[in-house]
């Protein structure tokens, strides 16, 4: 009976068993049959419009305050003379914290997610030619800024981490760099068509096909100028084909970011907050637009006469006329600015009484930032007819240049305005030269410096081009500088020799040191 019972009991326990496992093995199956619908995230994002990222690109090229630590300065626009955070070109000294600037915000927020806008619109291509062909010239903007920065940079392989897996992309030699940009500004700007797909929600032209056209072909003219010391054959061959194309023919035809209350502008906020009493006009940039009787000047400058500190910048000792403009000399710190310079040399009550970039206006918060203009394009225009390789009128394209920035200054915040009277008198008064073609150059590109200020990557990289305007280097002692009178590109982030050193080590092996002076390839002495 013992024996019985156990057995019953060795039975019900099997049974018991067997049960759970049968059971188990049905929900199992079960859950098998809704794993991918129990699983999937029914609001996630599977992909993303490509004309989203081409917009998240587009606010992203912003100038921001990194771009007054060294770009502005080394052209003689603006000079800080306070040290620390804003060491930079004010010194000629290598900051790597500011130095790495434009390559973490290209890299991280334009150059990402173009190169994968790309990838994927191209699947589409030929169904939608033109957001696919928008992409592709804004990604020659963008790489254009980095390697006119750095010189030798990822591009091929660049912003492909989550497309193929490349990590530790290769840097390329930047003359294949822009070799491949004219290719792909020539073949974009004319593969768009206006019969083809609509990309109204586009934050540069709204979708506008002719405009963008314009914009295309118009920064394929500046990409080949680049080239008028290295290459003039090639750069003639491609002006000839942007020439062709269409350039832009007013300033509706600007390429601008604008900014609100809700997005600002990085070089506003800055010059509005904490850094207000550190930045000032330079003495270079000043002068010549006196000696130029430019009325640009009031538009731009304001000096808060007899500052003794930054608490006395305020509007009742703001002062915006022509002739009280002071701007402030290199060479010196603040210490040494306010013991040698103010009571010996200016009279004025101390640093903070020099002209400023007036941060009520051109320094709003919620001014707009330009980084291809029609100034700048039928100035690069005329250069390029008295170089000959391309026709029309030399002296038209400078004084439309002129005209076009002189206008463009009303699309700024407050009274900005150029009198169209002062306008005329200018032009009338600053004609381009009848001397030597290398005058005329001189003249054109001093013209250009004025119309690209604070457009601060293309002003810096035209001055490294064309050698003008002539301005003295800054002579402030113990700069990094070793061989060259200005800063010629700036050094890579430290965070590449951690990551990436093979091929970061393999470009500086094969286009020099990774210092101030070391020229980029277009950039020929």
């Amino acid at each position: 009976m013992r024996r019985f019972t156990r057995k019953r009991k060795i039975m019900k326990t099997v049974y018991k068993y067997s049960l759970v496992s049968l059971l188990s093995l049905s929900l199992l199956m079960a859950c098998d049959n809704g794993f991918d619908e129990m699983n999937t995230n029914p609001v996630r994002l599977t992909s993303i419009d490509p004309v989203f990222q081409l917009n998240r690109a587009l606010i992203s090229v912003a100038p921001g305050y990194g771009q007054l630590t060294y770009e502005v300065t080394i052209v003689r626009q603006m000079i800080t003379p306070f040290i620390g955070v804003g060491t930079g070109g004010n010194l000629n000294q290598d900051n790597r914290s500011a130095t790495q600037a434009n390559w973490q915000n290209f890299y991280r927020n334009v150059i990402d997610n173009l190169v994968s806008a790309v990838d994927a619109a191209g699947m589409e291509a030929s169904e939608k030619p033109n957001i696919y062909n928008m992409l592709r010239i804004f990604k020659a903007y963008a790489f254009m800024v980095v390697t006119d920065t750095y010189g030798d940079v990822p591009y091929g392989e660049a912003g492909r981490g989550f497309i193929d897996g490349t990590v530790f992309p290769v840097y390329d030699p930047q003359q294949q760099i822009y070799m491949d940009i004219l290719d792909e500004l020539s073949e974009a700007s004319a593969a768009l068509n206006e019969s083809a797909d609509v990309v109204a929600q586009d934050a540069l032209y709204g979708g506008n096909i002719s405009r963008w056209k314009k914009f295309g072909y118009s920064l394929l003219l500046r990409a080949a100028m680049r080239l008028s010391k290295v290459d003039p054959t090639t750069a003639a061959q491609y002006v000839g084909t942007a020439v062709a194309g269409g350039l832009m023919e007013s300033n509706l035809d600007n390429a601008v970011v604008r900014h609100n209350a809700d997005f600002r502008n990085g070089v506003g906020t800055n010059v509005n907050g904490g850094q207000s009493p550190f930045y000032y006009l330079d003495e270079e940039f000043v002068n010549w637009m006196k000696d130029h009787n430019d009325p640009r000047l009031v538009s731009i400058a304001v000096r808060y006469v007899g500052a003794e500190q930054d608490g006395d910048q305020n509007e009742d000792n703001a002062v915006r006329t022509y002739d009280v403009q002071i701007g402030m000399p290199q060479g010196y710190d603040n210490t040494s600015m306010g013991e040698q310079m103010i009571p010996e040399s200016y009279g004025l009550a101390s640093l903070y009484d020099f002209s400023q970039m007036d941060r009520t206006r051109f320094g709003n918060p919620e001014a707009p930032n330009f980084f291809l203009t029609y100034s700048q394009t039928r100035l690069l225009l005329a250069e390029a007819i008295v170089r000959g390789w391309a026709t029309g009128d030399a002296a038209a394209e400078y004084e439309a240049g002129i005209r076009g920035h002189m206008i463009q200054c009303s699309q700024w915040p407050g009274d900005t305005d150029v009198d169209p009277a002062d306008i005329d008198a200018y032009v009338a008064a600053n004609p381009l030269t009848s001397g030597t073609d290398e005058q005329k150059i001189e003249e054109i590109n001093e013209q250009y410096w004025m119309s690209s200020y604070l457009s601060s990557y293309e002003v810096w990289a035209n001055f490294r081009r064309s050698g003008y305007p002539n301005v003295a280097p800054n002579p402030y002692p113990g700069g990094d500088l070793t061989s060259e009178d200005f800063i010629r590109r700036l050094t890579y982030p430290d965070s590449e020799a951690s990551v990436n050193n093979d091929n970061l080590s393999a470009a500086i092996s094969r286009q020099g040191p990774d210092i101030l002076d070391t020229r980029v390839w277009w950039d020929a002495p």
